[in-house]
């Protein structure tokens, strides 16, 4: 069985590098309008997530993560849902803690492997479905990734699994976004997140230390002080290390597909284990020449986008 297929993805001509590929799709595409019924849930911890449902009926739902600093409206998420939607399926797009414009509860927040959560919103939405899938885009797609591994064969309704852009190896992507002509894409999100950090010290003053601010200027700054420790991890290395997906592949029960171009500026050399993925029997891997990051912009602008058709193809075709 092929797990490194060869399959290019034909980008627009004028997109001729990772940054614009990756620019292009974030600054100019817009969210579809779609009819989104918002559910908050709470979670085992006394905390809330909320939810964007798109229900027709269908016995196959799609559960869609979103990446880092994003929400569940962002037009990567409703372009997707838009696909799934008007095929035949169900969709759940969903929030992290405190993305969905309204703070959460507790002093945490979200992080790259917090699949309690995710696992909360499967438990919640799969009562009505005889099949479920999920999809995650960047941070999502560790999620989902690290998710898939950590429940092994005890998948239920769980089908297939697409993780699109995805970091595997969190350190040194994390790096790489800091460094070098990529650093603007970590200033933008070093931006929102101090921004959140200072909300939560304003209701948690005793927990969080909102005066090591000033001196974070890498997104491993920000986990070494701030998403390591508030989330019960000694420093950015050991959260990193505990929650990469990387190291969960191997143990992934479920029929899942990576999808990460080779072009994209956020990933590092370990997010495309060419070795690991042909001796994995549940892991298909394509590592296309071009796409950027969460990019994949269709040559034609009413056409989808190709990680759209692509994820489509993989979770309604027989392996």
């Amino acid at each position: 069985m092929p797990l490194i297929k060869k399959i290019e993805y034909d980008h627009p001509k004028w997109q001729f590098n990772g940054h614009l590929q990756t620019i292009i799709p974030s600054v100019f595409r817009q969210a579809f309008p779609l009819p989104f019924e918002r559910e908050r849930v709470n979670t085992p911890d006394g905390d809330f997530l909320d939810l964007d449902w798109l229900r027709k009926g269908s016995e196959k739902l799609v559960i869609i993560s979103h990446g880092l600093e994003g929400n569940s409206r962002r037009p990567y998420m409703t372009g997707m849902a838009r696909h799934f939607f008007t095929n035949g399926f169900d969709v759940l797009t969903w929030n992290y803690r405190g993305c969905s414009e309204e703070l959460n509860k507790k002093p945490i927040f979200y992080h790259s492997g917090a699949t309690y959560d995710l696992d909360s919103v499967v438990q919640h939405a799969q009562k009505p479905y005889s099949e479920i899938f999920l999809i995650g885009f960047s941070l999502g797609g560790n999620l989902t990734l690290k998710y898939a591994g950590e429940i092994g064969e005890r998948s239920g309704k769980l089908k297939k699994a697409v993780a699109i852009s995805v970091p595997l190896h969190l350190e040194s992507s994390s790096i790489k976004i800091s460094t070098g002509e990529n650093i603007i894409y970590a200033n933008r999100f070093l931006k929102t997140l101090k921004e959140k950090v200072i909300q939560k010290a304003n209701a948690f003053p005793d927990e969080i230390p909102v005066g090591i601010l000033r001196k974070i200027k890498t997104l491993k700054d920000f986990d070494d002080h701030f998403t390591g420790p508030l989330h019960g991890f000694k420093d950015a290395h050991d959260y990193y290390e505990k929650n990469s997906s990387l190291y969960f592949l191997e143990k992934i029960q479920l029929p899942s597909l990576i999808l990460n171009a080779q072009n994209d500026p956020f990933l590092s050399e370990k997010c495309f284990p060419i070795t690991l993925g042909r001796e994995l029997s549940n892991v298909w891997m394509e590592f296309p020449k071009y796409g950027g990051h969460v990019g994949f912009s269709p040559r034609k602008k009413e056409d989808i986008y190709w990680s759209e058709r692509r994820a489509f193809e993989f979770i309604t075709r027989d392996l």
